[in-house]
């Protein structure tokens, strides 16, 4: 347990003595110049709770998606604000959203949109789907079949839609929310770990507390209040830009890659007891998406650069997804989170 104590002390050293590929790098200028750009994130997070109510870790979340242009798989009982979220997510930036809900009937042309016969011009047209939006609700991502995933999952890779003999690309910035429901599983198509392994985060809700339910009754017997639109979706994609000059050590760049190995070779981390418990570990997207989190949770706190805690925070969201429990984790009841705490626990802290 030794390795949950974090030394505030460390990122000062990390800071004050940068490894050789970044000696160039000014600190100081470059956290001015991320407390500057990084000054929406208050403004969108007060307007965001002005209509979600409690769910912090899932507002955080949409802006680490948000800025590091990955999607995210919102799993959680319905009736915890996934769809109020995005739609409020999307008004607050002014960007176009859709929703889409999946079903077992449910096509690719339904999703991605398809070719349409014009009578009076005696042509096909092109109808696009609701794909084409900066925010894409999948509500009940795993009620349909695999065939319409895959669609939706090529769309979210390759950012680009191909129907007929034309290829689309789809707007900037672009953010897929997919939902599942955890509890009912009948009539369901679960996603394939090859599949899951492309959103960014996968993060789990859980009930609002009580004082925060009973303004959340207040608020939808009264009427929820309307957002304000505090950034545009092309201040979105400078801010990107801007969020990959967030500053990492390579101390912290091998913490990443040591916290993704253990999920590989656990018993190479003294986490010999895992070994039985793990059928495959994270893929070097694991690692790249722990980085790009990493950065993006930095530039919400309004630091220009990464300290190990930055890394824990957003840990449990970009590795649960990514680890295969094998049979005898199931029959013992062991979680991919309890595996995550224990490789953050004994991998050492920079």
């Amino acid at each position: 347990m030794e390795g949950t104590e974090l030394n505030t002390n460390k990122p000062q050293e990390i800071i004050a003595t940068p490894q050789s590929h970044s000696s160039n790098v000014d600190i100081k200028a470059l956290n001015e110049k991320i407390q500057k750009e990084s000054a929406f994130v208050d403004l969108l997070t007060m307007e965001m709770e002005k209509v979600i109510i409690g769910q912090k870790h899932m507002t955080e979340s949409l802006l680490i998606g948000l800025l590091s242009n990955g999607h995210i798989l919102l799993e959680g009982v319905p009736g915890l604000a996934k769809t109020l979220a995005i739609t409020t997510l999307a008004k607050t930036a002014d960007a176009a959203f859709s929703r889409v809900q999946f079903t077992p009937d449910l096509l690719p042309a339904d999703v991605i949109g398809t070719m349409i016969y014009n009578q009076k011009q005696e042509a096909f047209s092109v109808k696009k789907g609701p794909i084409f939006a900066n925010f894409v609700l999948a509500d009940e991502i795993n009620r349909a079949p695999a065939k319409v995933q895959s669609a939706l999952l090529e769309a979210m890779q390759e950012r680009q839609i191909t129907i007929g003999e034309e290829t689309f690309k789809l707007p900037e910035p672009f953010l897929v929310l997919a939902t599942q429901n955890p509890v009912e599983q009948e009539g369901t198509y679960p996603l394939p770990e090859a599949q899951v392994d492309r959103f960014m985060l996968k993060v789990v809700l859980d009930y609002p507390k009580k004082e925060e339910e009973k303004i959340i009754i207040r608020n939808s017997i009264n009427g929820f209040p309307t957002p304000n639109k505090v950034i545009s979706p092309e201040s979105i994609i400078k801010a990107r830009a801007v969020v990959k000059e967030v500053y990492m050590d390579e101390k912290i760049e091998q913490y990443i890659v040591d916290i993704v190995d253990a999920t590989r070779h656990p018993e190479n981390h003294n986490l010999t007891e895992y070994k039985n418990l793990i059928s495959f570990g994270g893929s070097p997207r694991a690692s790249i998406n722990l980085a790009l989190a990493a950065k993006a949770y930095a530039f919400i706190k309004r630091r220009g650069y990464v300290i190990p805690e930055d890394v824990r925070a957003i840990c449990h969201d970009v590795l649960r997804h990514r680890i295969g429990l094998s049979y005898e984790a199931e029959a013992e009841n062991i979680t991919s989170e309890e595996i995550i705490n224990g490789i953050l626990n004994n991998v050492e802290i920079p």
